[in-house]
């Protein structure tokens, strides 16, 4: 088995569980959001603030088609990876796609109690807050499923339990 993309929404717990996945498959892990952020040397927020969501999508998709292209890796996308048909076309055939779910009120209560979520990722509505997440669910969840291998409720479990479950998956 080659890569293992976890996609999904902010605050699904994409990153916490790609680390504990690629431990779990002797894999490498790169958190895409974490790694764009370091080849532009400013956080998310920051790139948005400079360059606008277009900018940062722009960068994102770089990203995505440099860390795709990579062998025996789990990466963790950035929730919005999905927007752009180029990025899901450089999933197809690269590895398997984990999409990891939660509720609206679930997302909002986990950014609301993670302090660096609010410091480096900007709202991306005018309207932000739970209102946000719903319209943002509502455009996105077509596209997560279309790149979906399979989904995993992340609701109620910790990352361990995600991990397991998700493992539990791939060896079906």
């Amino acid at each position: 088995m080659t890569n293992i993309f976890l996609t999904g929404y902010r605050a699904t717990g994409k990153s916490s569980v790609a680390n504990l996945l690629a431990i779990a498959l002797s894999k490498e892990v790169v958190d895409a959001d974490v790694y764009l952020e370091q080849e532009a040397g400013m956080t998310i927020a920051e790139i948005f603030a400079l360059e606008g969501e277009q900018g940062f999508r722009d960068r994102e998709t770089a990203i995505v088609r440099e860390l795709s292209a990579r062998e025996n890796t789990v990466i963790a996308l950035g929730g919005g990876a999905v927007l752009r048909e180029e990025n899901r076309e450089a999933l197809i055939g690269r590895g398997i796609t984990v999409w990891l779910t939660a509720s609206p009120d679930v997302v909002y209560e986990r950014m609301t109690t993670d302090p660096l979520t609010g410091q480096r990722r900007p709202n991306l509505t005018s309207t932000g807050g739970l209102q946000e997440i719903h319209d943002l669910l509502a455009q996105r969840t077509p596209l997560y499923q279309q790149v979906a291998d399979f989904k995993v409720d992340t609701e109620g479990l910790s990352p361990e339990q995600v991990a397991s479950e998700v493992v539990r998956q791939l060896s079906d």
